[in-house]
């Protein structure tokens, strides 16, 4: 058996381990029948009674965004009980995953939730690491909370009128998208079954310039926006042109309305219009799709577009729709598809900003299945239309926005222990000049430092340790969607990312995972204790010709999960435990199922008396940190001598300098011992030999120069 079949015959039965030791959550990557996001009957397909405690029977899916109202039987007839809703009829946030939480929500007639159910997730974490009941858990905590309440992840804060819920320790990207999904979804259909009131906006106050601007000016000062969304954003190769390409504007304002319609199609529509309705105007220039949707009968909705307006939603029935028939603008694009929208609603202003949202099935490459998905482009007549000019508005942070302001204490504290690890690595001449080989303390007493550091703060407190299926996510996002909101949620593996790829291409991998690697610095301290407390003795390096031959293992492991996650990523995350991170880590080696404490147990152990061996043999991580090592600025110093003498090679734990006196910048680690060797007139057999002759001579022992060989004595000529 090879050693990489071995690597994944080993994941494998961790998974099954696991498995056996609770039962697998059928949730995640469940497949949901298609039915479920299209039938009229969703009850049909999914058990809405286990959010809607009492209930006895469902109505079809009504409204926009759709929902479904619950009923128990009772003298005879129906009692409603409440709504009952499918998180991604009405939203696709992504979760860590990337991929939407998919949730069957109950709410009663008085807006509060009575069930919540994870129909479908992919989160790994849930799965392997974390157990699934801790989001069952999380989610309970929403039971009888009321839609309209202001519920946030963290702490409670009264004065700010802000309930908080507890999070998921190690989850906390999920548990933020999750309370999201929960509070827009509820918000939504409570709007609709008048459970909550919307929103009242002051109206805007036009300013008819007399004006009639081109298309280009349009375009220029705002009055018209672009939608374009890619064939790939949505699952589907490039085709040489948009998915949808569409254009859009507000009509009521006199000066924009005239220059699209013209003088006589403008007076017209306005006076067809009712207090309080808006005009706006969408075509189509490019694209393979319809915004219409092909499903359109009369009587229903136009279900490909809608308004957005802060938590407010405005859908298109056919009565809203009028024809368009051309652009007045001199320069407007040719169009295949128009239409003008009526939203009939005292809620929408034209002062503030809006959003119009283009909603489409998105392929998942991965998996080839249909999920919802949203894009919108925000719109915001400009100012010099409205009689004193834009309101002034607050915006909301952004989730992950809010999450940085919320650490900013930890994250400069974390970012000042990666900086102040370069800075000490910069001045490491300096540092292993000072050193001797019977004294290394200049350059360690920085190097244990860190690795305490690394080890509680980042380790155990931040649970902030790289893992490769953080490279997975990023690569399929690279390949498929890049999201930089997603990846800004965790603000400690962001920033350590970004100290990772700068090192790497600087020094090699060596500074991460020699000095600020969490696990592979309590692998290293665990062996240098083992050293402390009388096991040196028991102490061991594999031979050389076998570590050369077991290196390659890690860079085996790391292509066999690159290349299974482009089948599954499910898998490849259920393969990524050969990284006993999150086990040590993220969720605590007392706190899983035996094999995964196991498995991690093993490894520390065997640390005591091998330097590092998860890190020389098994990590996939360090296989995709070695390759760019290839490529650093800078390496660590040698000797014409080196390629012939073996005094550093002995004494390498990292294994990672060859016969020939070569270092191998892909293994090696920087400990900086041969460093302290290169410079050490006692310990490098080049330097001895110079210092013996010079002393037998007489000679002056002159400094060691950078070059590592004592600055060269030159006679001087003799003055007169």
């Amino acid at each position: 058996m090879s050693a990489l079949a071995a690597l994944r015959n080993l994941a494998f039965a961790l998974t099954l381990g696991a498995c056996a030791g609770s039962a697998l959550a059928n949730s995640y990557e469940a497949q949901l029948p298609p039915e479920l996001s299209t039938s009229p009957h969703m009850c049909d397909y999914v058990a809405c009674a286990d959010v809607m405690p009492g209930a006895d029977s469902f109505s079809e899916r009504k409204g926009q965004p759709p929902y479904v109202e619950a009923y128990r039987s009772a003298d005879g007839g129906k009692q409603l009980l409440g709504y009952v809703m499918l998180s991604t009829d009405i939203t696709d946030i992504p979760a860590y995953s990337g991929k939407p939480v998919v949730t069957l929500i109950g709410m009663d007639t008085t807006g509060h939730f009575t069930g919540v159910k994870v129909l479908k997730h992919s989160e790994p974490i849930l799965l392997l690491g974390i157990p699934e009941e801790a989001l069952i858990e999380f989610n309970n905590q929403y039971l009888g909370k009321f839609v309209g309440d202001n519920i946030e992840i963290g702490r409670s804060r009264p004065e700010q009128d802000i309930i908080g819920l507890d999070a998921i320790t190690g989850a906390t990207v999920t548990v933020i998208a999750q309370n999201q999904v929960m509070m827009l979804s509820g918000g939504e259909v409570a709007k609709q079954v008048g459970i909550l009131k919307p929103t009242i906006r002051p109206q805007a106050k036009f300013i008819d310039t007399g004006a009639k601007p081109s298309w280009q000016q349009l375009v220029e000062d705002g009055s018209v926006q672009r939608l374009t969304v890619a064939a790939e954003e949505v699952g589907l190769p490039h085709r040489g042109q948009p998915y949808i390409d569409l254009w859009f504007g507000y009509l009521n304002e006199p000066t924009v309305g005239r220059a699209v319609l013209g003088d006589g199609p403008y007076n017209s529509l306005m006076s067809r219009l009712g207090e309080g309705d808006h005009a706006l105007f969408i075509v189509r220039s490019a694209g393979i799709e319809s915004f219409k949707g092909s499903g359109f009968v009369r009587g229903g909705i136009y279900d490909r577009v809608q308004v957005r307006q802060e938590r407010d939603a405005f859908t298109f029935r056919d009565t809203d729709y009028f024809n368009l028939y051309g652009i007045a603008a001199a320069g407007a694009p040719a169009f295949s598809e128009s239409a003008i929208f009526i939203v009939r609603s005292g809620a929408f202003s034209a002062a503030y900003p809006w959003k119009l949202v283009f909603l489409a099935n998105k392929m998942d490459k991965a998996t080839g299945a249909k999920t919802f998905a949203n894009f919108d482009t925000e719109y915001w007549l400009p100012a010099t239309y409205m009689e004193g000019g834009h309101p002034e508005i607050v915006k909301p942070d952004p989730v992950w926005l809010k999450i940085w302001k919320e650490r900013m204490v930890t994250i400069i504290a974390f970012t000042a222990f990666l900086v102040a690890i370069a800075v000490v690595y910069s001045q490491r001449d300096t540092l292993v000049r000072r050193s001797t080989r019977k004294n290394k303390w200049p350059v360690n007493a920085f190097k244990y430092v860190g690795w305490v550091i690394s080890i509680g703060f980042v380790g155990f407190g931040l649970l902030a340790q790289p893992s490769i299926t953080q490279v997975l996510t990023w690569f399929h996002a690279l390949l498929f969607q890049w999201q930089w909101e997603l990846f800004l949620s965790d603000p400690f593996i962001f920033i350590f990312w970004w100290f990772i790829i700068i090192t790497v291409f600087l020094w090699g991998r060596g500074l991460f995972c020699g000095w600020a690697c969490p696990f592979g610095s309590l692998s290293e301290l665990l062996y240098k204790i083992g050293g402390w407390v009388g096991l040196k003795r028991y102490q061991f390096k594999l031979p050389k010709p076998l570590h050369d031959k077991l290196k390659w293992v890690k860079y085996g492991v790391f292509f066999g999960l690159l290349a299974v996650s482009m089948f599954s990523m499910g898998l490849a995350e259920k393969l990524a435990e050969v990284e006993p991170f999150k086990t040590t880590f993220l969720v605590g080696l007392f706190n899983r199922s035996w094999p995964y404490t196991l498995f991690a147990s093993a490894l520390l152990g065997l640390s005591i008396f091998t330097e590092r061996p998860f890190c020389k043999y098994l990590c996939p991580l360090g296989a995709g940190l070695a390759m760019p090592s290839t490529f650093r600025w800078f390496g660590l110093k040698r000797k014409q001598e080196c390629d012939s003498c073996k005094a550093c090679a002995v004494g390498c734990g990292s294994q990672a300098i060859d016969k020939d006196g070569r270092i191998d910048q892909r293994e090696c680690l920087l400990c900086m011992d041969c460093m302290v060797y290169y410079y050490e007139d006692h310990a490098c057999p080049p330097l001895s030999q110079e210092r013996k002759r010079r002393t037998k001579a007489g000679l002056t022992l002159t400094p060691i120069g950078a070059d590592g060989y004592y600055i060269p004595i030159k006679p001087v000529a003799a003055t007169k």
